[in-house]
């Protein structure tokens, strides 16, 4: 496995390279065929994870207006090609997808994702590298507003997934397993392959999950760059 950054990537820093296979393009994609062009990337969980679904609704509505600024958008999400293209194919966007079902993409970008110490541990807790269970198990959230009431996160996923009709098959539920605990990036690139922006889900901590950027905030960092 690939080290993981020790912070995630910030404005000034280049970004690393990466080739992805695409979900709903011809060809893979890679910095190297952005070169030149300014773009959005998203880092996102797998499709488990209803909180990344509608973030990447919310991409699709405003991919025209960052198209219209000369800002392509792109989304990686931690879920195998196939399986990916059997899920978009009835929920289709025009956010270009790309998979990476191994999370390099997200390491290699500084991603940080929440690792838990064991409960006999003496070390002081610090989220997200040395997360207390106890404490994450007693957060809630409901960052969309559309729970009863706030939820434990992984109760909040259950209950957002049930109200979606989302059912997880195997492949899903293996990729919950194995990378459940991965946090979500957006970060904003320049033509010269330069991070410009960037925001990092729950960076202090788990009441934060959930909570990505809005499309204002988007389209503002584009705008600053386009300018």
């Amino acid at each position: 496995m690939a080290e993981r950054r020790a912070q995630p990537l910030q404005p000034g820093d280049p970004a690393p390279d990466f080739t992805l296979a695409s979900v709903n393009r011809d060809a893979p994609v890679s910095l190297a065929s952005l070169s030149g062009r300014p773009f959005l990337i998203g880092l996102f969980r797998g499709l488990h994870c209803p909180f990344c679904r509608r973030q990447l609704r919310q991409l699709s509505a405003v991919e025209p207006a960052l198209r219209a600024v000369g800002v392509e958008t792109l989304a990686v999400v931690n879920t195998p090609v196939e399986r990916a293209r059997l899920y978009f194919r009835y929920q289709p966007t025009p956010v270009t997808l790309l998979s990476d079902p191994e999370c390099r993409t997200h390491r290699d970008f500084g991603v940080p994702r929440a690792v838990f110490l064991s409960p006999d541990s003496d070390e002081p807790p610090q989220w997200p590298d040395r997360a207390r269970l106890a404490d994450f198990e007693a957060t809630r959230i409901n960052p969309t507003g559309e729970l009863p009431e706030p939820a434990q996160p992984m109760r909040a996923n259950d209950i957002l997934n049930a109200m979606d009709g989302f059912e997880l098959n195997e492949t899903d539920s293996r990729i919950y397993t194995e990378h459940g605990t991965q946090l979500v990036g957006h970060f904003l690139i320049d033509a010269a392959g330069i991070v410009r922006w960037s925001e990092i889900e729950a960076r202090f901590g788990p009441e934060e999950l959930g909570v990505f950027p809005a499309s204002r905030e988007i389209m503002l960092a584009a705008g600053k760059l386009a300018g």
